[in-house]
């Protein structure tokens, strides 16, 4: 019996998640810690994500530095998300972008295109001259493989011209006389 793959489907919601009641209690070296924590945790609950596992969501670099942009002891109280679901796994991006972000995250997509054509060219550029450097060296083994059998040819011949010319003729005559005793 096989198992039926049911179709993933994409799940996408907006959610404003309270973050001041959770890191309200905690020390202030640890307050954007906990803010990222309890979105993860306000986000397991919500998305019905099984065993409450933490590491199945996942967040955006641009909303990470939305919450530590004011530093460890004074994120925002509250943060509005857009989530996106496929299947197990959930990711998790700022709804509103600030325009700083806006910009930066621009930049970086940018950026990452750009390096993107780059490493295409280069790999372009390497294949190439790797795709003819093997065709010349099927061409020069084959090469070597046809010399090898002309010389063990020859090898073979001079073998078998040697044999032929060392052979003895074989003679009913002995080459030496046998000894007799002296008759007296």
């Amino acid at each position: 019996m096989a198992k039926k793959k049911i179709p993933t489907e994409k799940i996408e919601r907006e959610y404003v998640i309270p973050l001041r009641k959770k890191w309200a209690k905690t020390a202030r070296y640890k307050k954007t810690n906990k803010a990222i924590k309890s979105i993860k945790e306000f986000l397991v609950r919500h998305m019905k994500i099984r065993d409450r596992d933490l590491n199945k969501i996942k967040l955006d670099k641009s909303l990470n530095e939305f919450v530590w942009s004011r530093g460890i002891r004074k994120p925002p109280s509250k943060i509005k998300v857009k989530v996106i679901q496929e299947g197990e796994l959930v990711r998790v991006e700022l709804a509103e972008l600030p325009e700083a972000l806006k910009f930066k995250k621009a930049r970086l997509e940018k950026r990452e295109k750009k390096a993107d054509k780059a490493v295409k060219k280069k790999k372009e550029k390497i294949e190439e001259p790797e795709k003819a450097a093997e065709e010349e060296e099927k061409k020069k083994e084959s090469e070597v493989k046809k010399s090898a059998v002309v010389e063990a040819g020859e090898k073979m011949a001079k073998k078998a011209s040697k044999e032929v010319k060392h052979q003895t003729k074989v003679s009913k005559q002995p080459k030496r006389q046998v000894r007799q005793a002296l008759a007296k």
